[in-house]
């Protein structure tokens, strides 16, 4: 308690740190070090050494750090290292390190959510197995991690020198996601709650009739904070302006969406060059969606998904099984698998199918075809289009195509769909 009130404690993803973070987590790493845990580092560090370090961490593309918060102070931190680019054979898996919680911060449940924080999102991001490494040493934090699901496999007998001596160190992994569906080698199961923009609203469109919406809210940023709010991890967000005009054009809204989001972003409407697509990436979306341009112009979908690994995915809307254009405007004479076989080997890392028909009408998701999707091509596919009860969640989950995930729109809006619920059902719970 602090004056009578509880402590108020926060777990997160970060991307920016200020002044005033730099300093705590230099009191908090260097707390931990004396203590004997938490870094590689035996001594207490200078504190622009400490800012090195962390500004390093948020720089590197394969890192990303996590920090917990005491009334509002960083207390501790912890660290995702993914594979490099080349290392596709290891793609699903990430190292969890230098997990700490300053001495003075422990006692309120932080080192549990931190670690289980960073879990989530890795989870969201496609990792499928954490693997993690301690010294024999540090009692507590072993504690903790089998009391999270961490498994040991391997002791190395000379893993560290302390003080001169050899310490054994402790070898650990954790599967994030079913054993079941590790050993089928099919993708997660990922929930995005829709927001689509026309004019700066959030609105839902009927059979992506842009006359028929139905106006949901007039701030942005605020709906993907409430999002987060509720256990989401990702949040999927449509230029409708833009995609119909061929440009971006809810820029604001959607800058509003990435300053407001602690989550990954995903983007489509209106990307149609390598400029707006490099400009959104460096702006912070996570990945960007190419829909139309994919029929229209094929080379520029491959150069983006070259140039930006990993943030790129291929929206594929249907209407009546022929692919869809221009804000679905117009439709192909494609089918939509075989618009999906093209791009097979493009390196996309998600096609999101859009069956347009149940678009907004609460009717249910076409589960035929995004299982049929899903069972004739290698990338991961994404539902969308009329996802409306926890029924349908649970049978495109347990799909054994291995639908990677699903977007949520009107059914979230209207109340039909709980969070809670939803994420519970996402996850087999």
């Amino acid at each position: 308690m602090r004056d009578g009130l509880p402590h108020q404690t926060a777990v997160d993803r970060c991307d920016s740190l200020t002044a005033q973070d730099i300093a705590d987590l230099a009191e908090a790493t260097n707390a931990a070090i004396i203590e004997g845990g938490g870094f590689g580092w035996l001594e207490p560090q200078p504190a622009e050494v400490l800012e090195r370090h962390f500004r390093g961490v948020l720089a590197a593309p394969d890192r990303d750090l996590f920090l917990a918060r005491l009334d509002g102070r960083v207390v501790g931190s912890a660290q995702l290292v993914r594979p490099p680019r080349n290392n596709e054979a290891q793609a699903a898996t990430a190292q969890l390190t230098h997990a700490y919680i300053a001495p003075y911060a422990r006692g309120h449940g932080l080192a549990r959510g931190l670690i289980t924080h960073a879990e989530d999102w890795a989870r969201a991001n496609g990792i499928w197995v954490l693997n993690l490494d301690v010294r024999s040493s540090q009692a507590a934090a072993i504690q903790i991690f089998e009391g999270l699901g961490y498994r040991r496999w391997g002791t190395h007998p000379a893993y560290a020198r302390v003080r001169g001596q050899l310490v054994a160190g402790f070898y650990y992994y954790k599967a994030l996601v079913d054993a079941a569906r590790l050993r089928r080698g099919k993708h997660m199961f990922t929930l995005y709650p829709a927001i689509d923009l026309k004019g700066g609203q959030v609105v839902r469109l009927k059979r992506g009739e842009m006359a028929d919406a139905t106006v949901y809210g007039t701030d942005p940023g605020a709906q993907a904070a409430a999002f987060a709010t509720q256990g989401f991890s990702w949040v999927h967000v449509v230029d409708l302006d833009g995609a119909f005009a061929g440009k971006p054009a809810n820029v604001e809204a959607v800058r509003s969406i990435l300053a407001a989001a602690p989550m990954p972003v995903q983007l489509g409407g209106g990307i149609r060059s390598m400029e707006t697509a490099e400009a959104w990436i460096e702006a912070g979306v996570a990945r960007i969606i190419l829909g139309s341009v994919a029929v229209k112009d094929p080379d520029f979908v491959r150069e983006a998904c070259r140039a930006f690994p990993g943030k790129v995915a291929l929206g594929i809307d249907a209407r009546g099984g022929m692919v869809a254009t221009e804000g679905w405007a117009e439709v192909s004479d494609i089918p939509a698998i075989e618009l999906a076989h093209r791009f097979e080997d493009a390196g996309a890392a998600a096609i999101i199918f859009t069956d347009i028909d149940r678009d907004g009408m609460l009717g249910g998701s076409n589960v035929a075809a995004t299982r049929a999707m899903a069972g004739a091509v290698g990338v991961p596919v994404i539902a969308s289009g009329g996802v409306s009860s926890l029924e349908e969640i649970a049978e495109l989950r347990a799909a054994p195509e291995g639908i990677a995930g699903a977007i949520l729109g009107r059914a979230l809006y209207d109340g039909r769909l709980l969070p809670a619920e939803a994420l519970a059902a996402a996850r087999g719970a």
